[in-house]
């Protein structure tokens, strides 16, 4: 009886391992508690067979057993090694699905008439605010929810124009239906949303913001606009900041719209004009002062080795290469120097450069960190703006200049093929094309609808609109000659 128990354990103990779940083991103890469990009702498996060559006193349950002497003798049968089961690799979780999109809109951000357009737009939700707003208690809902809160949802919608008026009224404003659903997808469209139909998440958020606020942006964005000089072309550039988005505009419609990634709250981008001049291929990256007192020189306190690694040179003022052995990094002795990161793979500007001269030292670029563009936070950047389709943009932005590989055009697959040689190269615009980089949180477009996005940089907020003052800015005071710096050109 003792051997049938030991070696029903040890059987039972052996498939524990192999199946490698602690599941089994508790459905096992549930089904069977120790103190109900009959050996005898155990099935006992026909013996196993032992080798010829294994020692009589190996064979008997409960003698020693050495895997040497078993190895040791002549025509032994090796007994098969069951290796642990190996760990289960840690899978991150998904990430939580965009509720940002690109505008569908072929209408542009910004064209001469948007300022007046906005402007106008401020006034009509003034006129809104003082006549009660709209309900800031919308709950969340979807195609299957019905009552009064559906009632106020139509009401919410149809005070701003997504929605009829008369679908807001009567019996039917309990139900879901499809004109409700459309309303909805409108509404996010102007908010910059995924046109999903459903009112949750950032959709709901932005539903439930106060029509003084959205006043409050719109007239915000007006004032801002007021101070523009900018020519606008047959082609141009807009960067409109709050929606972290870049338009190529051609005849008066967007012909090309790409995520970008701006600056971040701590170095905001500017609202700049300038004019793009050349595309910069495989560029190196001079690290501006600020990022070499705030960033450089306390990294390298801690970790010596760092510029080598990012491939960033010392250059003295005849561009000699300086030890960074050299440099007392207690001090801020390493500004008197340039530090220049080689171009190539993991270059912070990535494969493309796009050069627009003006006095603040911004420009538009690739970036290596190209996973960041598929994130609904875009507000990541020194400064600068990077944008995810830059091939595309700097293709459309060399339409006719010539010396492509084989006399070809350069479209995007020249420009890869050119940058993945490695050289750096510097391709002229056959003309340049104005570019504008604009703080716009609320606008309007030339058939009134207004369009909103998030007031990241705060300018919105420290707006004292009643006195008329300019918003307190949080740009650094490199980038604060003006309340909107335009280049020379």
């Amino acid at each position: 009886m003792a051997f049938r128990r030991l070696l029903a354990g040890g059987l039972i103990g052996l498939a524990l391992v192999c199946a490698a779940t602690a599941a089994f083991a508790e459905d096992a103890a549930a089904l069977a508690p120790a103190a109900a469990l009959n050996p005898a009702a155990i099935p006992i498996p026909a013996p196993i067979p032992v080798p010829a060559a294994v020692p009589a006193a190996q064979a008997q349950p409960g003698a020693a057993y050495s895997p040497g002497a078993l190895a040791a003798t002549p025509g032994a049968v090796p007994i098969p090694v069951v290796a642990a089961p190996a760990k289960p690799k840690k899978i991150a979780p998904p990430p939580p699905p965009l509720e940002t999109a690109l505008s569908s809109d072929p209408a542009p951000t910004l064209t001469a008439d948007t300022a007046a357009l906005t402007a106008k737009a401020a006034d009509r939700y003034a006129a809104i605010e003082a006549a009660g707003g709209w309900p800031t208690d919308i709950a969340p809902l979807g195609p299957h929810s019905k009552g009064p809160e559906v009632a106020d949802l139509r009401r919410r919608l149809a005070i701003e124009g997504d929605l009829d008026r008369a679908a807001a009224e009567g019996l039917r404003t309990l139900a879901w239906d499809a004109d409700l659903t459309a309303a909805v997808k409108r509404f996010q469209a102007r908010m910059g949303l995924r046109p999903t139909g459903i009112v949750a998440g950032a959709t709901l958020k932005a539903l439930n913001a106060p029509a003084s606020v959205r006043a409050q942006e719109l007239a915000a964005s007006a004032r801002r606009l007021a101070d523009v000089t900018f020519g606008f072309g047959e082609r141009y550039v807009v960067v409109n900041l709050p929606a972290t988005a870049v338009e190529a505009v051609e005849n008066g419609a967007v012909v090309h719209r790409y995520a970008a990634i701006v600056g971040d709250v701590d170095h905001p981008s500017p609202q700049i004009a300038a004019h793009i001049a050349a595309i910069n291929l495989n560029p190196t990256w001079t690290v501006p002062v600020s990022i070499i007192k705030k960033e450089i020189i306390p990294r390298m306190q801690r970790d010596p080795g760092y510029l080598a690694r990012e491939k960033i040179r010392i250059l003295d003022s005849t561009g000699a290469e300086i030890d960074p052995k050299r440099i007392d990094w207690s001090t801020e002795r390493a500004v008197n120097y340039t530090l220049r990161q080689d171009s190539g793979a993991g270059n912070s500007l990535g494969a493309i450069r796009i050069d627009m001269p003006n006095k603040l030292a911004v420009y538009m670029h690739d970036t290596p960190s190209k996973r960041l563009f598929g994130a609904d936070y875009r507000f990541l950047s020194h400064g600068c703006v990077r944008v995810q389709g830059v091939y595309d943009l700097a293709a459309w932005l060399l339409d006719g200049a010539s010396g492509a590989p084989l006399g070809g055009a350069w479209d995007k697959d020249a420009l890869v093929a050119e940058t993945k040689t490695g050289a750096r190269e510097d391709i002229k615009l056959t003309r340049s094309t104005p570019v504008i980089w604009v703080y716009l949180t609320g606008w309007a477009s030339a058939d009134g609808a207004a369009n909103f996005r998030n007031d990241v940089y705060g300018l919105d907020a420290a707006a004292d609109a009643s006195a008329g003052v300019a918003p307190a800015s949080p740009f650094d005071e490199a980038l604060r000659p003006a309340p909107f710096a335009a280049n020379a050109q």
